[in-house]
């Protein structure tokens, strides 16, 4: 069939990791689809930010991997997809769960030969290979991983970290042997890991993004009144105690400050803020003063 259509998709590898299944983030070069002044405007904004499409690729060999709900794009090849409910009062243990924790109930199984593409994102995505080890990661960052990965959840232990803590009620936890893909806030490049041997980490913040199976985490004041937490100005701090790994991405703050705030232009993050030039919902228009 002819055709004048230029195909040469120009997409680029970032990184691959090789286990059971064969794991690709790839990239798109750039995003020239917008048929309008305001995505052409966006495109632009995210261009010179050098913001960039990313996608996911899975080659399945043989093996099977689990996905989450939902972010199938298209598979090519003999992959079936089956739901692991694992019977009825597993299923309703499940089910129980992801009303609390808010997540999905099943998550999606592909086993057999050929390609899955997940649903292409601005965010960005980590891989790490468990070798027999256990993570435990918030409920929101999971995005794929090979079958022989045992996909759980764990509760707080403690009544403070579960009333007190930033971390959540319920975590996600990824168990055994093989390859795992996160979809993460933040670039790879601004995650910080923290190698703890009978260590202890105090973070102010919701911004631990994974902790190895030997860290305890719990919740504790910065001064040993809540009052004197109060006069501080600093309150309560998530502590994780033991022998493991904790990755932190401390700049996570700072977009979600961009995102609500805007831009601080003062010293110590003053209230000036620099917005998006005339928002779509604004009904000033250029050269007009705001009364």
């Amino acid at each position: 069939m002819k055709t004048n259509v230029n195909m040469n998709n120009t997409l680029t590898k970032l990184s691959e990791m090789k286990g059971t299944s064969t794991f690709q983030i790839l990239e798109y070069e750039d995003l020239r689809g917008g048929k309008d002044v305001r995505t052409a405007f966006m495109l632009s904004y995210m261009r010179d930010a050098n913001i960039k499409l990313r996608q996911l690729r899975i080659v399945l060999n043989g093996g099977g991997v689990y996905t989450e709900s939902r972010a199938l794009s298209f598979m090519r090849g003999q992959i079936e997809v089956s739901a692991n409910t694992g019977g009825l009062l597993s299923l309703s243990k499940k089910f129980l769960t992801s009303k609390i924790s808010g997540e999905p109930v099943i998550k999606p199984h592909f086993q057999g030969s050929g390609e899955l593409l997940l649903e292409p994102s601005f965010g960005h995505y980590a891989m790490l290979e468990l070798e027999n080890e256990e993570i435990i990661i918030d409920d929101s960052l999971f995005f794929a991983a090979e079958d022989q990965v045992e996909i759980g959840v764990v509760t707080m232990k403690t009544v403070s970290s579960a009333l007190f803590g930033t971390e959540g009620f319920f975590q996600t936890r990824l168990k055994g042997k093989g390859i795992v893909v996160l979809e993460i806030p933040v670039p790879e490049t601004e995650i910080f890991k923290y190698a703890l041997v009978d260590d202890t980490l105090k973070v102010d913040g919701n911004f631990s993004i994974l902790r190895t199976g030997g860290i305890a985490f719990t919740v504790e004041k910065t001064t040993k009144t809540l009052i004197g937490s109060g006069v501080t100005g600093e309150g309560l701090l998530n502590v994780f105690k033991g022998t493991g790994e904790v990755w932190l991405m401390p700049t996570k703050v700072v977009y979600e400050n961009l995102l609500q705030d805007g831009l601080p232009m003062g010293v110590g993050g003053l209230d000036n803020t620099v917005r998006e030039p005339f928002p779509h919902d604004s009904k000033d228009k250029p050269g007009e003063k705001e009364k």
